[in-house]
């Protein structure tokens, strides 16, 4: 494998790599994580056995996406490929190494900044994403929509509900999912907002720092509104207080975001429900009897 990775590295780069060494590290569940270096290189490679969902395929395409916006930092795709002539055959994935530092809370508040800005990009006229993709192991459904409110009525919490029903996750008793999908429309219908490239998955781990600013990866991007990755920054862990102001200190955050926001975290926590169980259907429970409770008082 490694052969066969290292001639896809000497031809993209046009400069000889030889891998002499792979040190495998942490990096997701998904795949397999490794630095592999010779005696002036050293590259971040991701494999997994390949099939046909190619999931590191449409990662190499997210990050392309976004780095081409001049925006934020995210680590250059070197290659990308399916080995062959091999059993069994691995997708792979090669990016730059990224040296990460530890930040501080300036470095947060210039992420703020540098994600308002990626936001702010005008390149895009309607919402989605020309083909599904994936958010962590999930499918993540796209196609293209003019109206927000359809595109995330159905396309987010619809689409993650039917799943949810189809893997017995979710039973009636947990809440009649049409009633949901239709909230969520009624609530969206009169926000049209501006139709931003977005991360698609923006926690903590998914965020680094580095000596030239922060860098954002995994992503599962789509055009959609810059909220939903707000209202993801807000969750498992979120990120400090600073972060906000950086990016309102760029691009002032609507007041009625926060009648959104439980709307948009509610599509993470049923992702997380599909793919780790009980603990987040409980949660998702509790955000839809507050929006509910909300919507009647």
């Amino acid at each position: 494998m490694w052969h066969f990775i290292s001639e896809h590295i000497s031809e993209a780069t046009g400069q000889f790599f030889h891998c002499q060494r792979a040190e495998p590290v942490t990096g997701g569940h998904t795949h397999a994580c490794f630095i592999i270096k010779d005696e002036s290189h050293r590259y971040f490679v991701k494999t997994r056995l390949y099939d046909d969902t190619q999931q590191l395929f449409h990662e190499a395409e997210g990050l392309k996406a976004l780095l081409q916006t001049n925006t934020i930092l995210v680590p250059k795709v070197i290659c990308h490929g399916v080995t062959k002539n091999e059993t069994p055959n691995m997708e792979y994935l090669v990016l730059c190494h990224c040296r990460f530092v530890t930040p501080d809370l300036n470095s947060y508040f210039v992420l703020g900044e540098k994600l308002a800005q990626l936001h702010m990009v005008n390149a895009h006229t309607s919402y989605g994403w020309p083909h599904d993709n994936f958010i962590g192991l999930s499918i993540q459904t796209n196609g293209r929509a003019a109206s927000w409110a359809d595109f995330f009525a159905e396309q987010r919490l619809g689409s993650m509900l039917e799943r949810l029903i189809a893997s017995n996750v979710w039973q009636k008793s947990d809440g009649n999912t049409d009633d949901i999908v239709e909230y969520a429309r009624n609530v969206l219908s009169l926000h049209q907002p501006h139709p931003s490239l977005l991360h698609g998955d923006l926690w903590q781990g998914n965020v680094g720092f580095t000596a030239k600013g922060p860098v954002i990866y995994d992503p599962a991007v789509y055009v959609g509104d810059a909220e939903t990755d707000l209202a993801m920054a807000e969750l498992f862990g979120g990120f400090p207080d600073i972060f906000f102001k950086g990016y309102n200190n760029t691009s002032p955050i609507e007041k009625n975001y926060i009648q959104r926001k439980p709307i948009y975290q509610l599509y993470h926590i049923l992702n997380h429900g599909l793919l780790f169980g009980a603990h987040y259907i409980v949660q998702a429970k509790d955000i839809i009897s507050d929006i509910q409770r909300t919507k009647y008082a």
